[in-house]
């Protein structure tokens, strides 16, 4: 199954450490979503990204194929069923085709404002889009 990675997880050091079976496929773009950084992490002392619907706008990502074995893993990582949850996505690829991935969306982002995120945290987010050339 693929997973469609937006935040952290594009950060391909951060993939093989925590992660080793998964493998980075391709860059892909999700339609009518735009990122948001939410609520307060203690982790990082700062907002958490997520997706908010948002018609028009678009999140470019990165796909990585994960065996079944590990889902467990990547939703005890992403603190699924706590505070994000596996959402079934369609991606369009580089060519424009679609493709069928999972992601995971933060649950009650609606009752949060909206907040900034930790410059370290950023820094891993960032490090991802230029190990996926999207920066």
């Amino acid at each position: 199954m693929y997973y469609f990675a937006y935040g952290t997880n594009l950060n391909k050091k951060q993939m093989a450490e925590n992660f080793p079976k998964s493998q980075p496929k391709f860059i892909a773009t999700l339609y009518n979503y735009r990122l948001i950084f939410t609520g307060w992490s203690r982790q990082w002392h700062g907002g958490t990204v997520t997706l908010k619907h948002s018609n028009g706008d678009k999140v470019r990502g990165a796909v990585y194929e994960m065996p079944d074995t590990e889902w467990g893993r990547l939703d005890k990582f992403e603190d699924c069923p706590g505070n994000y949850e596996r959402l079934k996505v369609v991606l369009n690829d580089e060519d424009g085709e679609p493709v069928e991935a999972f992601t995971y969306i933060k649950k009650r982002q609606m009752q949060m404002d909206e907040s900034k995120p930790s410059t370290e945290y950023l820094k891993i987010i960032q490090q991802g889009y230029k190990d996926w050339r999207l920066i």
